[in-house]
């Protein structure tokens, strides 16, 4: 089995995120907000490139633990697959408890929470922390036999598969199908900030584990989505790491050692005796659903859905298998895709430095990959798209500056 499992489901989960957006457009459910999918797809590029890089480190540890198993399993049977697909469904349940229920967890788990949609594109924002815990919690696989490729494969592919569940298009199935399996309602209980639907249903694929160990709800009354300490931000960065910032901060300003050293794996939101209540926004004003929403730089929205459609053969050159960069360019180019999300939010969020960024991110990046390919050899089509990638991004940026700088002006004398 191939550990790149992403870079070949990429076209799957694509069909599929489009399809509903087009549904939920068709059908105008405000399923989706532009700014709230726009922040979640460009962390997803960015997340994709983590993805892959984490299995390669962990690949190696998984390789020393393989001497210590008393046995190699043949996973080219039907019964191994299933047996593995089985052991990786049920670590993952203690995985997703664990970051759901001590301060180490949620600091590496909320960014996929942080958003106030469920859709597929919110399927796609995970956290960029989060991914090394998942693979840390697969090592007993390991050791009872299964080959490391084939549990970070399997690991890849059951993460595909919880792709599914974040929908609110489909309703509740049948209930011999909602009694055994992970579906889309149980999901969307487990996403939700209702007091009754917290830490609740932290299945993958088969539910059946919540309800033997006590964590299952069934969906009963409509569901708000999010955090209830909203992030608000768009910033990448500032999602990812927000959580860690006040865990982190806590340990530094406590006197106490030893809760220094017991914050990390204490129930989630437990702070040391010797700090004071810290004081953080909630989800409702007045009994009233509050959601996050920004003013964005005007004529902004027609580039950033091209730019989300054109990064995704960047996003490529870092995942795939084929992909002609060498180890040090990829991870160049995962770094220029942090930049591109971090002046996507900064444009959704009409920051001044948004601009400047995003124009430095488009000539490194352009520049950078045309030399890239130029240097692999790859075929002279690739290199000519690029450029004409560069200059459509420049000409569209010099405009979209333009018109922005006009309307501020304006506005600032009629003001």
């Amino acid at each position: 089995m191939s550990i790149n499992v992403y870079a070949v489901a990429t076209p799957f989960v694509i069909v599929l995120a489009l399809a509903e957006f087009a549904y939920c457009v068709v059908r105008r459910n405000g399923y989706y907000s532009f700014q709230d999918s726009i922040a979640s797809m460009g962390t997803a590029v960015m997340n994709q490139c983590v993805n892959v890089a984490v299995a390669l480190l962990v690949l190696p540890l998984f390789t020393q633990l393989e001497r210590f198993a008393p046995w190699r399993l043949d996973v080219s049977s039907p019964l191994s697959l299933v047996a593995l697909f089985l052991g990786v469904d049920f670590l993952f349940y203690w995985f997703h408890r664990f970051g759901h229920r001590t301060n180490i967890g949620w600091a590496a788990h909320s960014p996929h929470h942080s958003t106030e949609e469920l859709n597929y594109a919110v399927a796609l924002r995970a956290s960029v922390t989060q991914r090394l815990f998942s693979f840390l919690f697969y090592w007993p696989l390991v050791l009872v036999g299964f080959p490391p490729e084939a549990v970070l494969a399997m690991v890849a592919f059951h993460l595909v598969l919880q792709f599914i569940p974040h929908t609110r298009v489909i309703p509740k199935l049948p209930r011999w199908v909602e009694s055994w399996l992970n579906t889309p309602s149980h999901h969307r209980v487990h996403h939700a900030r209702n007091d009754a639907y917290i830490d609740k249903n932290y299945a993958g694929f088969l539910i059946i584990w919540d309800r033997m160990f006590g964590t299952y709800e069934e969906e009963t009354e409509p569901c708000s989505y999010g955090l209830t300490t909203p992030a608000n931000t768009w910033d990448p960065t500032a999602i990812n790491f927000q959580a860690w910032a006040r865990l982190v901060g806590d340990a530094v300003a406590t006197k106490s050692l030893w809760d220094r050293l017991r914050i990390w794996v204490m129930p989630t939101g437990w702070r040391p005796a010797d700090l004071p209540p810290r004081s953080l926004g909630y989800w409702k004003q007045d009994g009233v659903e509050v959601r996050f929403a920004s003013t964005e730089l005007p004529g902004v929205r027609g580039y950033l859905v091209f730019q989300l459609f054109a990064s995704m053969p960047f996003m490529l050159l870092v995942s795939h298998h084929a992909s002609p960069l060498s180890g040090w360019q990829k991870l160049c180019l995962s770094l220029l895709l942090w930049a591109m999300a971090t002046a996507w939010s900064g444009m959704l969020e009409s920051k001044r430095w948004s601009m400047p960024l995003e124009f430095t991110r488009v000539l490194a990046m352009g520049g950078a990959v045309t030399l890239w390919l130029t240097w692999a050899s790859a075929p002279q089509t690739w290199s000519a798209l690029t450029a004409a990638w560069l200059l459509v991004s420049l000409v569209w940026l010099r405009v979209a500056h333009g018109s922005a700088s006009r309307r501020a002006q304006a506005h600032h004398v009629l003001g």
